[in-house]
């Protein structure tokens, strides 16, 4: 799908989509629990259906209605009936691995680009517990079973290995402990998951170097609601900060997303350059850098691991915003953006089948017009973006 967006002056009302962060995670605990839960407020994005197919392989029973799920978990042993196809959706990837661990072969595809993302974290550490891991033009086949004990992983790459790890461990006889070896990075997609473990009543406790978890533990079926996505709440944000009559309603004043940090960084970035780390908020580097090329610039540091996100996010927004006239610099572990004069861009804007690559460039072309091409990325991970904005009174046609 292509879109000509033209120059708008949105105004509205918007009312945020669930997470998807947490109903990933949610829905997940619901398939590990003996019994049925209901999970409220899930939007069926590309990636939530990924993670809805893959623990219906599982074993879990699953009934999508409009706007929630009804699941009827496989408790501690899931039973594999088949391959399970991760789409694009790394969360669904690494989230699953390790609860596919099994005495028989368990296939995991996914896109091209998906099967491209480091898994070493899962090869190094099932390779020391005589797991077998083995990477195919099909995809990645696992076999074995993984026993409590300690387990030592580096914190500066996902949280989602760390995740992974955090659903399993519970379930097995013994108790284990994960250490962590360097300097955590994303540790509010932690706090994410331990909060959704003790909503399922798994207990795990944060000691200084990692965690403690006990074994033989019990997921418990309940009834939640997936509170709302600040990561996509913050490309309406965006407008509002740069002077659009947007409002945002359903936001969780008490919510761990790390994300939730954009409304004080895009003050600091209308109010002057300044410059801002992305170690827990990597999702919202390219909005951040959209609006740095709208504002007054801005340095982000480590920046090192949006190279291995849905694109090589920090190069592709700057070669996109600079149709606009933006100059950046994408150095190892920093993206510098320059204050430079803006104009309405002459070639088309690629999304690069990056949901939030699109998202940042229809932001960008609110004020400056552009057709966005391969707009209909946005259905990883918010597949009514256009159609909000459209609400907002934005003016666009389908091409």
């Amino acid at each position: 799908m292509n879109l000509r967006i033209y120059p708008s002056a949105p105004a509205g009302k918007v009312t945020i989509p669930p997470s998807k962060s947490m109903a990933h995670r949610l829905l997940i605990c619901a398939a590990l629990a003996r019994g049925e839960s209901r999970i409220d407020h899930v939007e069926f994005s590309r990636d939530i259906e990924a993670t809805c197919d893959c623990l219906q392989a599982l074993g879990a029973e699953i009934c999508r209605e409009k706007d929630g799920v009804t699941l009827r978990g496989f408790g501690a042993k899931p039973r594999p009936s088949g391959d399970l196809c991760c789409r694009e959706s790394g969360s669904t990837l690494r989230f699953l691995l390790p609860l596919c661990l099994c005495d028989e072969p368990v296939l995991l595809t996914g896109s091209p680009r998906l099967m491209e993302r480091p898994l070493s974290v899962y090869e190094d550490l099932f390779a020391a517990h005589g797991i077998s891991f083995t990477r195919s033009s099909q995809g990645i086949t696992v076999a074995g079973r993984l026993k409590s004990g300690t387990f030592a992983l580096p914190g500066d790459v996902s949280s989602q290995f760390w995740t992974g790890l955090l659903f399993l461990l519970p379930t097995l006889e013994g108790d284990s402990r994960l250490i962590c070896t360097t300097k955590t990075e994303s540790g509010s997609y932690l706090d994410l998951t331990l909060e959704a473990l003790k909503t399922f009543g798994i207990r795990v406790l944060r000691e200084k170097d990692g965690f403690f978890i006990p074994g033989g533990q019990t997921y418990q079926p309940r009834t939640v609601t997936v509170e709302g996505d600040e990561s996509n709440a913050a490309f309406f944000g965006a407008l509002a900060a740069l002077g659009r009559d947007v409002t945002l309603e359903g936001r969780n004043p008490q919510t761990l997303q790390g994300d939730r940090v954009w409304e004080p960084l895009f003050a600091a970035l209308t109010a002057g350059d300044c410059q801002i780390s992305v170690a827990d908020c990597p999702d919202l580097a390219p909005i951040l850098m959209t609006v740095a090329s709208l504002c007054h610039g801005a340095t982000l540091t480590h920046t090192r691991r949006l190279k291995i996100k849905e694109s090589d996010r920090g190069s592709v927004m700057a070669k996109e915003l600079a149709k606009f006239g933006a100059r950046i610099a994408v150095e190892e572990d920093c993206i510098r953006i320059e204050k430079s004069p803006l104009s309405p861009p002459t070639t088309p804007l690629e999304g690069h089948n990056d949901h939030r690559v699109v998202m940042s460039m229809a932001v960008m072309a609110t004020f400056l017009g552009g057709t966005v091409l391969g707009a209909e990325a946005v259905a990883k991970s918010y597949p009514s973006f256009f159609e909000v904005l459209k609400k907002l009174k934005v003016e666009m046609v389908e091409l």
